[in-house]
């Protein structure tokens, strides 16, 4: 299952989910909905929570995770794994009870298969990329820039680079060094606003995505033999490592006349040129 894909759909109805220490959280409130049919699940939820349900001890088996909700703003949600999604479909009785199972235990397993075989994940996701109608040669490109791209940030952990805003510091210095600006003010020039949370690289074309996982491969073989072993050094490598990536670029578009950096994006064009 593609981590970026935050919500599921069962009968044309949305759930939300979060993924937390390796496996999928659901919203519980969006499948109280679902099971009721209720106008006011949350409402409904909080009743469930306050009953004394000794036997099948529901209090524990929630936690609560960051969800966007329909205003685009993220809250604290009561949020459940597959196993304890389960139990809460016992706890309501319900006619779609036994469908919504039967959908659920297909997620989990979809789920369990791309442990098993991680080239069905690989596959999955590029059926998603054919749908939206990006053509082949692209998402080759753009799944080969996953896997790099995950070696990458593996290296990265390695090298005890842990904290989220230093993985997205590095990131930055590579396209820095690679395009001469940073994934924001990249996004800008595709004109692609933070309000759309649209992924740059679904909406680059396929030199912007060869030559950023040119950088990011680079950086990688960097690091590995050199080991660094603290966030400065971690740094002047990715610089590095984007620096032969730039300076590649550069020589390109000497020879082929124009700029790499495109302002084209899927968002305004529905094609990847």
């Amino acid at each position: 299952m593609n981590k970026n894909n935050k919500l599921i759909i069962f009968e044309s109805k949305q759930i939300r989910r979060a993924w937390h220490n390796g496996e999928w959280f659901f919203s519980v409130v969006d499948i109280v909905g679902i099971l009721t049919e209720s106008l006011y699940p949350r409402q409904y939820w909080e009743k469930v929570k306050q009953r004394e349900f000794i036997d099948i001890q529901l209090s524990p088996i929630w936690l609560q995770l960051k969800l966007e909700s329909s205003d685009g703003k993220k809250y604290s949600t009561d949020c459940v794994n597959l196993k304890n999604a389960f139990r809460l479909i016992q706890s309501i009785p319900n006619k779609k009870a036994e469908p919504f199972k039967m959908w659920l235990a297909q997620v989990g397993k979809e789920r369990i298969d791309e442990i098993e075989n991680p080239e069905l994940a690989q596959e999955r996701m590029k059926q998603i990329y054919e749908q939206k109608g990006y053509p082949k040669d692209w998402i080759d490109k753009r799944l080969r820039g996953m896997a790099i791209r995950q070696n990458l940030t593996d290296e990265w952990k390695e090298r005890g680079i842990k904290i989220q805003s230093d993985f997205a510091i590095l990131t930055a210095e590579i396209s820095k060094a690679t395009f001469g600006m940073t994934p924001s003010e990249y996004k800008k020039i595709k004109n692609i606003t933070t309000k759309s949370k649209a992924n740059l690289r679904d909406n680059m074309t396929d030199l912007e995505l060869i030559f950023t996982m040119l950088g990011e491969k680079v950086t990688t073989e960097i690091s590995q033999k050199e080991k660094p072993d603290n966030f400065v050094k971690n740094k002047k490598v990715a610089k590095r490592g984007g620096g032969v990536a730039g300076k590649a670029r550069k020589d390109a578009e000497k020879e082929i006349g124009k700029s790499i950096i495109s302002k084209n994006n899927y968002l305004s064009n529905k094609k990847i040129k």
